[in-house]
């Protein structure tokens, strides 16, 4: 009996350990290895990270299987997990709780995604981290605290990333870094640390120079899989390695101009300058008194007389050119010049006075002699099937009139509208214009003339429905002149060789379909209206016609070896 009981026992045993084998996902292969149970799943497609995974692998690989993401609690269930090999799975989010419960977790290998930043405080669950390759990605900005809790870290890779400028702080203070620079007395050895930063398309500037100056001094236990980092820009420094490369420290924008204080008379052209020397190299920009103007899209004076924006830069320094041609009395004002950099901004002003003209102006100036200080800018800002929206800037320094006229007309439509309104900026619409229609606006001093400059033509769009009958139109004839060219060549050559009246077209068409037609109508010849008479003889003999054509066919018929159209069998 007590061997029965035994036997009984170790099947028991058999079947428990068979039942508690985990079921491997399908298209998956599962094995054990020295350090545990791994799941390796290649070329599949998954979409997402399987739910529910057993708490027992130690290793999971996954490749080739598209992911796109790692959301929050991917692996809660995975305590246990030390090695996680997540390459080439285009992954683009890894979310900020992806890897909460992994504290065993050792080596984390993300290689060949389209990861643009990764949560670097997500890495607060893995204490244990001793493994993180990143390389082949998009990463684009290494925070300064980026490492901080990566204490266990022995090996980074982040070549061929989109790095192109990274403090020092980064790895000065990162811990894992001042453990081994700074050991303990007495403390065992750290085990050396690995870096990988080659392969980045780096920005050799005033803000690399602290990352530069750590390359220099690395020395054990710090080691660089590639010592021979290299400069991507600026193009004089593309090509340099870091160890020849010499940077100076960032500054802010100086600037400086040749003349703060510009007087020109009215009609000359000028041209204001600043010059801006930083480090990094600066942007430049104009402010002026009409810049909220040319923010709607307006010039000055009209798109050929616009002020025209010309930089060359250099490198830690930038000259910008604001070319004012024909100055006109409204330009006067201050001009500010704002040089910027990532260190900080500086600005400029530069004050412009523009003395009435002595001389008659260009003929072709904006403004008359009797106008005086007037300006005057008029354009089209917005254009429907019925309505226009005008828009203009007007400026009148005149003693005797400040008002201005505007004037819409149209010679097709036999329409003149009048307005009249003060100066500064406007806008004026008009909402019942003929469709299809140009039409010209006018905009001048009081009731004076408009003169060359102060006008807009434009025409206002095409009705839909118009659009649509032509296109019907359009239609109907492409598929007549397909039935034409399907007809054979033998009715071309019978219509050529027998050219017929109105009338002998008539009888033709009788002999055949017992129905005299109405006889097309012929265009006119005569003023005396015979083109009525002609159309009204044709429409009164149509039964004598038919008489005709029945005489004709009994005589045809009547002859031996001739058909019944006459001709000969």
């Amino acid at each position: 009996m007590a061997s029965v009981s035994h036997y009984f026992l170790l099947v028991l045993a058999f079947l428990d350990s068979h039942t508690a084998q985990p079921v491997c996902l399908p298209g998956c292969t599962c094995s054990h290895e020295s350090f545990g149970r791994t799941l390796q799943c290649m070329s599949i497609s998954l979409g997402a990270i399987p739910l529910n995974l057993p708490d027992e692998f130690k290793r999971v690989r996954i490749e080739n299987a598209p992911l796109f993401e790692l959301p929050r609690g991917s692996f809660i269930n995975m305590s246990t997990l030390e090695y996680l090999w997540l390459n080439f799975n285009n992954v683009t989010v890894i979310h900020l709780g992806a890897l909460e419960r992994l504290s065993e977790l050792k080596e984390l290998r993300l290689e060949g995604n389209k990861l643009r930043s990764v949560p670097w405080t997500a890495f607060r669950a893995t204490p244990l981290l001793r493994v993180l390759d990143l390389k082949h990605n998009r990463i684009e900005v290494l925070p300064e605290l980026a490492l901080q809790f990566l204490i266990n870290l022995t090996y980074l890779d982040l070549s061929s990333n989109r790095l192109t400028v990274v403090s020092k702080s980064v790895f000065s203070n990162w811990p894992a870094y001042q453990k081994r620079r700074q050991p303990g007395c007495g403390a065992k050895i750290p085990p050396s640390m690995v870096l990988a930063l080659h392969s980045n398309p780096w920005l050799c500037d005033c803000r690399l120079r602290g990352l530069v100056q750590f390359v220099k001094s690395v020395s054990l236990p710090v080691i660089l899989v590639n010592p021979y980092l290299m400069c991507r820009a600026p193009l004089s420094k593309a090509g340099q390695l870091f160890h020849e490369t010499e940077l100076g420290d960032c500054m802010k924008p100086r600037i400086s101009t040749p003349s703060a204080n510009v007087t020109i008379w009215a009609g000359q052209n000028v041209t204001l300058r600043c010059l801006a020397q930083a480090s990094p190299s600066p942007t430049i920009a104009w402010t002026y008194p009409l810049s909220m103007w040319r923010e709607f899209d307006v010039v000055l004076r009209g798109k050929q007389l616009a002020p025209m924006l010309t930089s060359s830069t250099a490198e830690d320094a930038a000259l910008s050119e604001l070319v004012i041609p024909a100055a006109h009395p409204v330009d006067r004002g201050n001009y500010t010049c704002v040089a910027s950099n990532s260190i900080g901004r500086s600005t400029l002003d530069i004050s412009l006075h523009v003395l009435p003209a002595q001389a008659l102006p260009d003929p072709y100036s904006p403004f008359s002699p009797l106008e005086g200080d007037t300006y005057i800018d008029l354009r089209v800002v917005k254009q429907t099937v019925h309505g226009i929206l005008l828009e203009w800037f007007a400026v009148a320094n005149t003693p005797e009139e400040k008002w201005f006229t505007l004037y819409v007309a149209s010679e097709e439509a036999l329409r003149k509208e009048v307005v009249h309104i003060g100066p500064g900026i406007n806008t004026y619409a008009i909402d019942d214009l003929l469709p299809g229609t140009k039409y010209e606006a006018c905009l001048s001093l009081g009731g004076r003339p408009p003169r060359q400059g102060q006008c807009v033509v434009f025409v206002t769009g095409r009705d839909r429905s118009g659009l649509e009958e032509r296109e019907r139109l359009l239609h109907i004839t492409v598929v007549l002149c397909a039935v034409l060219l399907a007809l054979p060549v033998g009715a071309y050559v019978w219509a050529a060789q027998a050219p017929c009246s109105c009338r002998e077209w008539g009888l033709h068409c009788c002999l055949h379909r017992r129905k005299a037609p109405r006889c097309p109508r012929a265009a006119p010849q005569h003023e005396d209206g015979s083109y009525r008479d002609h159309t009204a003889i044709c429409e009164d003999n149509l039964e004598h016609r038919d008489a005709e054509g029945d005489e004709e066919r009994e005589r045809v018929a009547e002859q031996p070896g001739l058909g019944e159209d006459g001709v000969g069998l």
